[in-house]
Parts: structure tokens; C-alpha cells; sequence
């Protein structure tokens, strides 16, 4: 029997799985970077149409824009070359599903510098970041809540 999962058992690590699943699929590229920016903005928009996360792990402001550490640990070898692992497509509920792809849709295609600026001119890291310059190293939490905001805001904009 396969069972799926529901948010209460998503990672940082099984969305990531997905988004590395999808860049093998489809012969994409996909760095550490533009990993960590796709997983952000599958927890930004779940906040926003949800209002729950989609998983627990916090995103930090860095220079190069949203990162969960761990994650980052866990993938910091491949640097900025193709994240080469092989990895089963998760079994996420039909809704999970449909929303990954729709993030997918939306921010996959967009290249890893395209998506680090799209994040560098959004509320959330902006503000987490404070008054530090853009070059400056900083390990402050982007708080879901401000994601939430952000977002749902954003979306109301396009209704």
C-alpha cells in the first residue's frame, strides 16, 4: 500500500526531493541555489493560500537570498554546479501535487540569478535583512508570517 504524505510530514528536504525529481525529469539544471529559491516559494505561496506552512524548516536571509541551512549543508558540495542525485519523485496528496507543479510552472523555468533579484526586491528578505547592506553576511530568520503576508497580499493583487 503507498501512502501519501500530508503536510504534517513534509521537510525542507522531501519539497526539495521533488524539485530535484522534476530537474531530472525534464533535463533541467538546478544548482543549490536555485534550489533553495524554488523551495521558498513553494512555502511563500502554500503560506499565502493555506495559511499553514508547508513544512516547518526556517529560511535565513542571506546574501544570495532565501536559504534553509540544512538544506544547503546537505547539497553545498555540488557549489554551483548541477545537483547530480538520484532521487524517487515523493508521494505527496493530489493537493501537494497540484501545487508543486503549479510552483513548478510558474518558477522553474526562471534561471537561479532571475530568481536571487525576484527575492532581493521582495518584503520578506528585505526585512529580515534590516538596514544591512545587500553584501553582508546575515543569519536572520525570515518569518513565516511575513511570508504569509507578502504573498497573500501578491495574490490578492492578481485576483
Amino acid at each position: 500500500m503507498i501512502s501519501t504524505v500530508g503536510t504534517s510530514q513534509l521537510t525542507a528536504e522531501t519539497i526539495a526531493n521533488y524539485f530535484i525529481w522534476q530537474a531530472r525529469e525534464t533535463g533541467s539544471y538546478i544548482s543549490n541555489l536555485k534550489l533553495q529559491k524554488l523551495v521558498y516559494y513553494a512555502q511563500a505561496w502554500y503560506l499565502a493560500i493555506y495559511d499553514q506552512p508547508l513544512f516547518d524548516d526556517d529560511f535565513e536571509a542571506w546574501i544570495h537570498g532565501s536559504v534553509i541551512p540544512k538544506l544547503y549543508e546537505q547539497y553545498k558540495q555540488f557549489a554551483w554546479m548541477p545537483i547530480l542525485k538520484e532521487v524517487e519523485k515523493p508521494n505527496f496528496s493530489n493537493e501537494i501535487n497540484e501545487f508543486l507543479e503549479q510552483v513548478t510552472e510558474i518558477y522553474f523555468g526562471c534561471d537561479t540569478f532571475e530568481l536571487e533579484q525576484m527575492i532581493h526586491r521582495e518584503d520578506p528578505w528585505i526585512n529580515a535583512r534590516g538596514n544591512l547592506p545587500m553584501d553582508s553576511p546575515c543569519n536572520a530568520i525570515i518569518s513565516k508570517e511575513s511570508m504569509r503576508e507578502y504573498y497573500k497580499q501578491r495574490a490578492a493583487e492578481k485576483e
